[in-house]
Formats: C-alpha cells, structure tokens, sequence
C-alpha cells in the first residue's frame, strides 16, 4: 500500500500526496480514503503539512473528512494543486492556511450529484437532500473566497472551471507559483539589464 505522506529531513514538515481518486474503497495504488489518511496524520509530529493534489475527485463523505481532519490539524497546512483539483479535491485544496496554484493548474467546482433510483417522492428527496450536501461544500468555500454566496452559487450552478489567476482573483488560492524552469531565464535578463544600467551610470 502506497504511503500518501512523507516526513522530509530538512524540518518537521510532512508530503502528502492525493493523486488519485478519493474513495472509501482504495483499490487502486494513487487512491485514498479518510481511514487511510487519517492514520497517517495521527502518526505524523509535524509542524507544517504540505498536501499535493492533482485529483477529479471522488466521495463527497470521504473528501469532507479529509478536509475537516486537515483544518483541524495543529500544524500549518499548506495545499498545492500540482495539475487538477476537482469536485470534492477541490474542497480538500480548501483546507489549506495557504493554498497554492501551479501556473498549469485548474479548479473545478460544482454542485454535490448522486446516481439514484425510485420513485417520485424518493427523487425529490434526493433533490433536497443534495441541496444540503452542496451547503458543505459553500461553507469551505465560503471561509475562505472574497466573492458573494449568491456568486458563488452561480459557479457551482455553471459546473465551473478556474483558472489560476481566477482562482487568486476570488480567494480560491493564496498565491500562484510560477514555473521556476521558465523565470530563471528572465532573472538572469533581469539581472542582465540591471548591470548595464548600473554601467552605464557609472560612466
């Protein structure tokens, strides 16, 4: 069984990763459950939990745990989208005191869905019940965007897809990381234009 965390040697800080789909039933390797998880927290002495997540999603039940047992954690808890973050993963990218984007990255939110069978009173049911299950996820969001609940609602109702400057824009993420690869030729241009600038001063 694959681990989903890591402790690193360079201080008390702890990697996990959710690649896969969250699921009660982890049959694959990159799968998670909240029992799965929640046993590793409970073995980590860490001071800062960095959560990496390139996810569709999965259990609503299983995602809302996660993201519950991750703000209630002591440590500082930082979330990183490293390529998706959707449906309940997106919830879970919540959790984070700060919440970092890739610049290739994306969030999808959307209301809570269920496949269902059965009468008429029983799909009406199904209809109001899901509206209370939607309400958990606005609550996560709602701690932490800048954007009305009425706008917020709109989004969900669209099926929306963020961008990262989007999602920086409404509160969804606290920073965008930008590609280290890629900023290291315009620093060193930078750097470049800076010391003929000083040259040429100094003539």
């Amino acid at each position: 069984m694959r681990k989903y965390y890591m402790l690193e040697r360079n201080g008390v800080e702890a990697d996990v990763y959710i690649f896969g789909d969250v699921t009660s039933w982890p049959w694959e390797e990159s799968d998670v459950s909240s029992y799965t998880l929640s046993k590793e927290l409970q073995a980590l002495d860490a001071e800062t939990i960095n959560v990496h997540i390139n996810s569709y999603g999965g259990e609503f039940s299983e995602g809302l745990a996660i993201y519950n047992m991750l703000k209630a954690s002591r440590a500082i808890v930082r979330t990183y989208c490293e390529g998706f973050a959707c449906s309940i993963a997106s919830v879970i990218f919540m959790a984070g005191d700060e919440r970092y984007m890739r610049n290739s990255s994306m969030l999808f939110i959307h209301n809570a869905w269920l496949s269902t069978s059965g009468n008429a009173a029983q799909l009406r049911k199904d209809a109001d019940d899901l509206d209370k299950i939607t309400q958990a996820s606005v609550a996560a969001y709602m701690s932490r965007v800048n954007v009305d609940a009425d706008d917020l609602q709109k989004m969900l109702d669209s099926e929306t897809w963020l961008l990262p400057s989007e999602a920086l824009d409404m509160g969804f993420a606290t920073s965008v990381l930008a590609d280290e690869k890629a900023d290291k030729p315009a620093a060193s241009a930078r750097k470049a234009l800076f010391c003929l600038a000083k040259a040429g001063m100094s003539k």
